[in-house]
């Protein structure tokens, strides 16, 4: 197809990193559980000399940078650098691979380093390493082989995935409009307390009678409870000799496969136990979730976006009990104060909320699809199997 090339000859690798003579104020950091599949669900900002910064903080980036997580290959955590962040670092569970663009273009390498093949090969690899965890080292990566088209093919093989790629992140920035829109009224509602009364007013600002509480004041006839009376709280399996399917299975950085058996089927909320535990998520179908997360079981009909709503008003990273991984325990999430309120009032809420959940829904199962033709496109367009046209040149599938 092209010439053949190894990873360490178009990039420079872990190039470099923060030392003490660069006078920092404040550092943007990304860890690995905080990016999957290209996706960035958090970055975190720490005052240097203020905040106790992540002993693993070592690894500049800069745009287009490409990260490959060395820890848990299969679990996706790999992206590219796509907007410049100031003062950016990130974990050095990361390779850092900066490309040459004279030699390939980062786009196209990027999408070549996380097909299913690369991906499975560093899987096998890590699973025979030694480590506490399944690791590789960064030079497993800068020992790959590619083959490499010109780059105006590169470009072209880049642009289509990259196509592909933005219809994805544009629904994904709509649902994360709706979800603003669904937080903002659970805020009205139940944080300011402006839910509407029997005459359709706001409640509190309207005179609703309020009554002194261990939380404050709060509506008359609700009361305060704790997170353990409206929900049980269950641990994550491993999915190790699962099959390929359809069921979606959750990590603290959202899915990372899926499989053809379900561990739970009712609507749920996922809470990380280790990980980015602020990446808190709701679902309505059948799923798996992993070790790393705690899903629950709901004690009241239809109180589930409820409760994912009230779940996210809270920091739950602040809870960290953890020194190397960030981690949560049942015991902080159910002794978690909340107010309980009439269920109708509930039920009223959900009732609006209902039609941005649906459509997140349909956004996402259409994410699933357009996800599933760039997966069967990469390989081909990797391969030559297919070649992409070139100025007038026709396109071409090699039988």
């Amino acid at each position: 197809m092209g010439l053949k090339y190894r990873i360490k000859d178009l990039c420079e690798i872990n190039s470099e990193n923060i030392s003490k003579n660069d006078y920092l104020k404040y550092i943007h950091y990304l860890d690995t559980s905080n990016l999957t599949r290209g996706s960035i669900n958090e970055i975190q900002k720490y005052i240097v000399g203020k905040d106790k910064i992540p002993s693993r903080a070592k690894r500049k980036v800069k745009i287009n940078d490409i990260l490959i997580s060395t820890v848990r290959p299969n679990q996706r955590h790999y992206g590219i650098i796509r907007k410049g962040q100031e003062n950016l670092i990130v974990s050095t569970g990361y390779t850092v691979l900066s490309p040459k663009v004279d030699k390939v273009n980062q786009d196209y390498l990027y999408w070549y380093l996380t097909q299913d093949s690369i991906i499975n090969y560093l899987q096998s690899i890590a699973e025979s390493s030694t480590s506490a965890y399944p690791s590789i080292k960064p030079s497993v990566i800068s020992e790959l082989e590619i083959d490499l088209p010109d780059l105006e093919e590169q470009e072209t093989i880049a642009n289509i995935l990259s196509t592909l790629n933005e219809k994805l992140e544009t629904n994904n920035q709509i649902n994360e409009k709706l979800e603003e829109m669904a937080q903002a009224l659970f805020k009205h509602w139940f944080i300011d307390f402006e839910f509407p009364n029997e005459n359709g007013e706001p409640y509190k600002s309207s005179g609703g009678e309020m009554v002194d509480s261990e939380l404050g004041m709060i509506p008359k006839g609700w009361q305060v409870g704790h997170l353990s009376d409206l929900i049980e709280i269950r641990y994550g399996k491993d999915h190790k000799k699962l099959r390929d399917g359809d069921i979606p299975v959750y990590g603290s950085g959202g899915v990372m496969r899926f499989v053809d058996t379900a561990l739970y089927t009712s609507e749920s909320v996922l809470v990380p136990r280790k990980g980015t535990l602020n990446n808190v998520m709701y679902t309505s179908h059948p799923f798996w979730s992993v070790d790393t997360m705690f899903y629950t079981e709901m004690k009241e009909q239809d109180i589930a976006k409820y409760i994912y709503c009230f779940l996210k008003t809270k920091d739950l990273a602040s809870m960290n009990i953890g020194s190397a991984v960030p981690s949560m325990t049942t015991a902080i999430l159910n002794k978690m104060p909340i107010v309980i309120q009439p269920l109708n009032v509930i039920n009223r809420f959900n009732r609006i909320v209902n039609p941005f959940f649906a459509q997140i829904d349909l956004s996402l199962k259409e994410n699933d699809k357009l996800g599933q033709v760039r997966d069967r496109l990469l390989p081909k367009l990797m391969s030559g199997e297919i070649r992409v046209p070139l100025d007038d040149e026709a396109l071409e599938v090699k039988s």
